[in-house]
């Protein structure tokens, strides 16, 4: 058995970038910053950050490109995979970049406190998202999302802000 799972916790350092695929569904690519702080043996403090590729498809994407923007903190779960491509020149490059499955709105947005919303790809056995073992909210915040099985049949009544 194995297991290819991420979760990320940080801030996007731009907004996201929309595309389509050739089919029309919505692929939203972000830039997620998460930081790491200690204190060195000289006592000065340090701080490291990492910047990780994120790609969402369909009605995740869209809800990305419609509510995320630059500084937003989002939770992010997902799979780590690694892309095999040639550039112009002719040189092999790979590019390695976690596959969106669940996202949490976290923190504040305009300078205005609001709850965390959650949007994953539900459904059947074979789609991304369902069963529990996920983070819980904090109390303080309202229920999350909870999308149909239909994979994203909802509209904008049913987001929490």
């Amino acid at each position: 058995m194995s297991v290819n799972k991420v979760i990320l916790v940080g801030r996007l350092g731009n907004d996201p970038e929309m595309k389509s695929t050739q089919s029309g569904s919505a692929v939203a690519n972000l830039s997620i910053a998460t930081s790491e702080s200690w204190t060195d043996k000289q006592g000065q403090r340090q701080e490291r950050t990492e910047w990780h590729r994120v790609v969402f498809y369909d009605r995740i994407a869209e809800l990305c490109g419609r509510y995320l923007s630059k500084g937003r903190q989002v939770y992010i779960e997902g799979k780590i995979q690694t892309r095999k491509w040639t550039d112009q020149q002719g040189q092999t490059r790979y590019s390695t970049e976690v596959i969106g499955r669940e996202m949490k709105f976290l923190g504040e947005r305009g300078g205005a406190s609001e709850g965390a919303g959650n949007y994953n790809r539900g459904g059947g056995s074979n789609d991304w998202g369902g069963g529990g073992g996920r983070p819980q909210q904090q109390p303080s915040a309202p229920a999350p999302f909870q999308p149909s099985g239909d994979g994203g049949g909802f509209n904008d009544d049913d987001i929490p802000f």
